[in-house]
């Protein structure tokens, strides 16, 4: 009998000829859509923001792994380009750069290599980095730029909040919003949130080179809107329609490209499907009733926590066992 031992590595698990780069690869690919948006919106500042944030990440990840973990180092992958990319498209286009270079060493040598690297990390780290500025520098997060077809100020989704939240009523909040507008890219907001119609192209692409499946990205979309639908639908003057909500905020970029992380979501598809209707859930009640007037990043944040739990209780027959008889 060979006495070889059965090695098995940390996620992303690879099948067939994908491998980390040409999966890393797909992502970045997939978001490039909205980064030309962001640019024809910023101009050269999106630009900026974007490369320097990747630059940092890289810098980060191979310091720590060349002077502290002095392992193989492993930037080549291009995860950290895509952390980079990710973090930035979570910003405002205006961000000092100071900040930026904050946000990437939290993400990367806090979120990402306090845990060993790629593979390891418990957390999705380009949303840790930005929910450490959104709570440590909430002013410099919460301002946005003026946009062409805009005017600076706050976002639709933090303008409905307080607008409700002062009694005006659904019907005149929707004088202010043009929800064609905010598909296309005309819209306040961090860069990655600009444009839905890029982001789904990118969606698209993501299926098309099965980097990713569908089920995060609609089980997420398809909760929040039933759950908006019901308290719309309960009153339609004091809750903004499911439209509104799917169309605002990150929804779709953190549906798509934060929820679907290989190495923080559940292996299994019902494992999905639970850990996607918990983010929707947990998006929606901070919409509503949550201090803060976006709730997808603490979503998934909190979703990943459970995961290893989804994982262990959730998991597959395996081939050949049949279940006893009591």
């Amino acid at each position: 009998m060979s006495s070889q031992k059965l090695v098995i590595s940390p996620a992303p698990h690879v099948h067939g000829s994908n491998d980390t780069r040409r999966m890393m690869a797909d992502v970045l690919i997939a978001l490039a859509p909205a980064l030309v948006v962001s640019c024809l919106a910023h101009g050269w500042r999106a630009l900026l923001v974007v490369a320097f944030s990747v630059v940092c990440c890289v810098v980060f990840e191979w310091a720590v792994q060349k002077f502290l973990l002095r392992g193989p180092l492993t930037i080549g992958n291009l995860s950290a380009v895509v952390t980079g990319v990710l973090l930035a498209f979570n910003l405002p286009a205006n961000i000092p750069l100071g900040l930026v270079a904050i946000g990437c060493a939290v993400a990367i040598v806090v979120a990402k290599m306090t845990y060993g690297g790629l593979g390891k990390n418990l957390f999705n780290p380009a949303l840790v980095g930005r929910v450490f500025l959104l709570i440590a520098f909430p002013v410099a997060m919460t301002s946005f730029p003026e946009i062409v077809g805009a005017v600076s100020g706050a976002t639709p989704l933090a303008m409905a909040k307080e607008a409700l939240k002062a009694g005006v009523p659904v019907s005149e909040v929707m004088q202010s919003v043009d929800l064609g507008d905010m598909s296309l890219g005309m819209k306040n907001g961090s860069l990655g949130e600009i444009s839905v119609v890029a982001l789904l192209v990118g969606f698209v692409w993501l299926l098309v080179r099965r980097v990713i499946s569908w089920h995060i990205p609609v089980v997420v979309l398809g909760t929040m809107a039933l759950f908006s639908t019901i308290m719309w639908g309960v009153n339609p003057d004091a809750y903004m329609s499911p439209l509104f909500h799917l169309l605002s905020g990150g929804a779709v970029l953190g549906a798509v490209f934060m929820a679907t992380d290989y190495v923080t979501s559940p292996m299994t598809t019902k494992g999905m499907v639970i850990y996607a209707v918990g983010i929707g859930f947990i998006t929606m009640l901070i919409r509503l009733w949550g201090p803060y007037p976006e709730g997808m990043s603490f979503a998934i944040l909190i979703m990943n926590s459970v995961v290893p739990l989804i994982d262990k209780y959730v998991r597959p027959k395996r081939f050949g066992v049949v279940k006893s008889k009591k």
